[in-house]
């Protein structure tokens, strides 16, 4: 935790538990840092699927180029938070309503992700035409995505066109009404959770298939975006994705390619780190000899450690009073589970791991919740109250 977070937390007034604590200046630390890495030919757009506060959209545009959006309530709520910021619409299943509103908001991208979509966007003949990337989803031989802990491409998914529909959308955008949709490049996110050897490596797969598509088409592409997936290790928070060997590498694909552009959408790498969930234990006690924490919220405020089935990194701030007349419950020197208040057993924020003391009262702070935390979770699940919300510039 930094400093400001620490003394907050400990701070909060125990009816304000639980809490999320965005700390703004080191997120804005970190994104300086980020667009530092990158190569001037790498755009820098931040997934706001990865946490849409709009403190957080906010304080990141200084240092990113756009958001990309993958709905048309993201798209409103990005559009107003940030109205000056360039915007790319991608994901699946839009809508005719979504596809209308993103038409009246002027979407710098559009992300195609179907022959049926493309069809879909020509039918509505938009005045000064559309800038589009075709999303494809490529095959990967090798087994090269096996071990990611999540794929999007290389496989059979839903995300994307299937190579074998690519020609026929080239072809559409030959001839009317397809001609005002502008193909300035492809686009190919394939999967997340991956270093910065892995991504580079994946990157210039992405890279050389497009250059060869487009040459065997006869093409001018000057753009490709291969998407976000840069690696979080939650069992090391001191661990980070290495950005500048990242742009190193991206600078080095891109001397290859002098007429091309590329970018990048990053969601859960930007902003994980500027965020901590801060609550208090209820109870301490056992079950069959194994000790559990039980502390106020749960998944359903911090969804994280349930989808990816992960301890969620914490830190004990010990509270000295006691004022009850039965004694305080207490694990010490021992490997204790941290459960929510739901009537599940997979509410578990932490399972089995060391502690050197943690007491019925006792603070707990979550951290790397700045990302598919609060904005994942099933909030409304047994009526619990919500956490408050505290951001430190």
């Amino acid at each position: 935790m930094t400093p400001a977070v620490l003394e907050r937390a400990a701070a909060l007034p125990v009816d304000t538990l639980p809490a999320y604590l965005y700390d703004l200046s080191a997120l804005r630390t970190h994104a300086a840092a980020i667009r530092a890495a990158l190569p001037a030919r790498v755009e820098f757009h931040y997934a706001a699927k990865a946490n849409p506060d709009p403190a957080l959209l906010t304080a990141l545009r200084e240092y990113v180029d756009g958001y990309e959006v993958s709905s048309g309530g993201e798209l409103a709520h990005v559009r107003a938070t940030v109205p000056d910021a360039p915007l790319a619409f991608g994901g699946p299943g839009k809508t005719d309503q979504e596809l209308t509103a993103a038409l009246a908001a002027g979407v710098h991208r559009w992300h195609v992700e179907s022959v049926a979509e493309l069809h879909r966007l020509a039918a509505r003949r938009p005045a000064g035409g559309l800038d589009i990337l075709l999303r494809v989803n490529l095959p990967v031989a090798g087994g090269a995505l096996d071990a990611v802990p999540l794929a999007m491409g290389g496989r059979p998914t839903p995300f994307g066109l299937d190579p074998a529909d690519l020609d026929e959308c080239l072809r559409l955008l030959a001839t009317e009404p397809f001609t005002g949709l502008r193909l300035r490049g492809f686009h190919a996110h394939l999967a997340s959770g991956l270093d910065a050897p892995a991504l580079l490596a994946l990157a210039a797969r992405i890279v050389d298939w497009a250059a060869r598509k487009a040459a065997g088409h006869g093409l001018a592409i000057g753009e490709v975006n291969i998407g976000g997936g840069m690696a979080v290790d939650y069992t090391d928070p001191a661990a980070r994705f290495d950005w500048t060997g990242c742009g190193a590498g991206l600078a080095r694909l891109l001397d290859r390619q002098p007429g091309l552009r590329l970018r990048i959408e990053p969601g859960r790498a930007v902003t994980a780190y500027c965020g901590w969930y801060a609550t208090e234990v209820l109870e301490v006690k056992r079950s069959h000899g194994e000790p559990f924490a039980v502390v106020r919220g749960g998944t359903h405020h911090l969804r994280t450690p349930a989808t990816r089935g992960h301890s969620q990194p914490f830190t004990v701030l010990p509270v000295a009073d006691w004022q009850q007349p039965w004694p305080r419950g207490e694990v010490a020197g021992e490997r204790v589970s941290l459960c929510g208040q739901l009537c599940t057993p997979k509410d578990a924020l932490a399972q089995r791991v060391p502690v050197d003391r943690l007491r019925t009262g006792d603070r707990v702070v979550f951290g790397m919740a700045g990302a598919y935390a609060w904005n994942i979770s099933h909030h409304d699940f047994l009526m619990h109250r919500q956490p408050t919300f505290h951001l430190i510039p």
